[in-house]
């Protein structure tokens, strides 16, 4: 047990924080506040304190200056075990599992690297365990988020028994056959780490039941930690203010230029994570092209691939790949007066908003994912409505499957002939279909999500 308690009463735990440091030109430190859905949902709570990681080596710099924000305390962790736990255990490993992203005739394969990577993820998590038990006061609540940092809880658990301890997860949870990939103590380790915790957080029930099927045969239960399920909703009120800014102008009408007059959009928007299945989307697109000729040149594919994890040499294939493909269809394809794809790569939240108000079709076919907002926005802000062609495997799949088209992501043909479907479909059933869509995704706002899961922490 700790001998001396800090003040904080409500502390947050994530890999990456609020705010991150640039060393300038003159040598000084610039903070830079971070935007995305989990900042606004914990700003809710002004009385917190938010630990993370440095994550460059402006971070690192501002903390050995002694450089802070009120409210966050940024860890110092040695840049080498950091990659190690980050890249080489949650993106690498913990990811691939839990989205059944592997290759399986070839990888995974667990050895001696991948242990000493694995002592990395625990030293990793150790000092978020220790930081949070350093700062907490007694009795305090602590909300440690993602795979990130799966050790945390029963690491805390063991430094501070006094403290209310939850953990939300934001990925999908592997099926247990899956998740049996790992070596078997590793497994182990870490459910047990999880169930240090009070309670344990999903964004579907799907993700809560498989976390809960893994613990029952592999532990033989959840020893008595409580299971909760928080479906994170859009923030209408702000993506509707946001969505029509003058920037967010400026790029609609660059757009619906580059688009040419009298032509139906599909639209996506994703990072080039290999989980979000943006290949096959392109060629369910190009197969519409090749199956139904009345629509060449009356639909243009807008495609946001915005580069992901460029440091995992799979990554960068991947998106490499998205391009190549891209380019294939407008080559076949293309002529003079219209470009079948139009791909974007570089990041711009203001252009993404202009995509989403212009869209007629929101294509989001992920091979798995937690959630995915991309498909809860879109209906919020599209301007004339749109026809959401939805994966069965997106969590989003869970509240909005009644309007939308869904689609089985592995299946081009059938995403294909989903595409047409909703290009067709009449004015008015777009329009009810969005509306309820739009309610759907809004449900469960950022700012009340994180609240519900402050209360069912500190009820009994």
């Amino acid at each position: 047990m700790a001998s001396t308690h800090g003040a904080a009463e409500v502390l947050v735990a994530s890999n990456r924080g609020p705010v991150s440091y640039a060393v300038g030109d003159d040598g000084s430190v610039e903070a830079k506040r971070g935007g995305g859905g989990l900042v606004s949902a914990l700003s809710v709570v002004e009385d917190k304190l938010w630990v993370c990681a440095a994550l460059g080596d402006g971070d690192r710099e501002a903390v050995r200056r002694g450089v802070t924000e009120p409210g966050v305390r940024m860890l110092d962790i040695d840049a080498d075990v950091h990659t190690d736990a980050y890249n080489g255990i949650a993106n690498s490993v913990l990811w691939f599992v839990h989205h059944m992203l592997y290759q399986t005739p070839l990888e995974p394969s667990f050895g001696t690297e991948f242990r000493r990577r694995w002592a990395s993820y625990e030293a990793y998590n150790r000092a978020f365990a220790q930081a949070l038990a350093d700062e907490a006061a007694p009795g305090a609540t602590v909300v440690v988020q993602d795979y990130h940092l799966a050790l945390v809880p029963g690491m805390l658990r063991e430094l501070r028994d006094d403290l209310r301890i939850g953990h939300f997860s934001h990925t999908p949870w592997a099926p247990v056959d899956y998740f049996r990939m790992l070596p078997d103590d590793i497994a182990e380790q870490l459910l047990r780490g999880m169930l240090g915790a009070d309670r344990l957080a999903f964004l579907t029930r799907r993700w809560a039941d498989a976390f809960t099927d893994c613990c029952t045969r592999i532990l033989g239960g959840t020893s008595g930690t409580r299971i909760g399920v928080h479906g994170l909703g859009a923030d209408a009120d702000f993506l509707r203010e946001r969505a029509h800014r003058p920037d967010v102008d400026e790029r609609l009408a660059a757009l619906r230029e580059q688009v040419g007059e009298d032509r139906k959009v599909i639209v996506r928007v994703d990072r080039t994570e290999l989980s979000k299945n943006i290949v096959r989307g392109l060629h369910a697109y190009e197969l519409l092209l090749e199956t139904r000729p009345e629509w060449r040149e009356k639909v243009v594919h807008v495609a946001f691939a915005y580069p992901s994890r460029q440091d995992l040499a799979v990554y960068r294939d991947y998106t490499a790949e998205v391009s190549r493909v891209a380019e294939s269809i407008n080559s076949r394809y293309g002529t003079p007066s219209w470009t079948p794809v139009i791909l974007h790569v570089k990041d711009d939240f203001a252009r993404s908003l202009a995509a989403y108000r212009l869209a007629d079709v929101a294509l989001v076919n992920p091979i798995r994912d937690g959630m995915n907002l991309v498909a809860k926005e879109v209906p919020v802000v599209s301007d004339d409505g749109c026809v959401l062609v939805l994966s069965r495997e997106a969590g989003a799949y869970e509240e909005l499957a009644e309007d939308a088209l869904v689609v089985n992501p592995y299946d081009v043909t059938g995403t294909s002939e989903a595409l047409a479907a909703a290009l067709a479909m009449p004015d008015d059933e777009r329009a009810e279909r969005t509306k309820r869509l739009a309610a759907a995704a809004t449900s469960l706002p950022p700012g009340p999500w994180f609240l519900e899961q402050l209360e069912a922490l500190g009820a009994e």
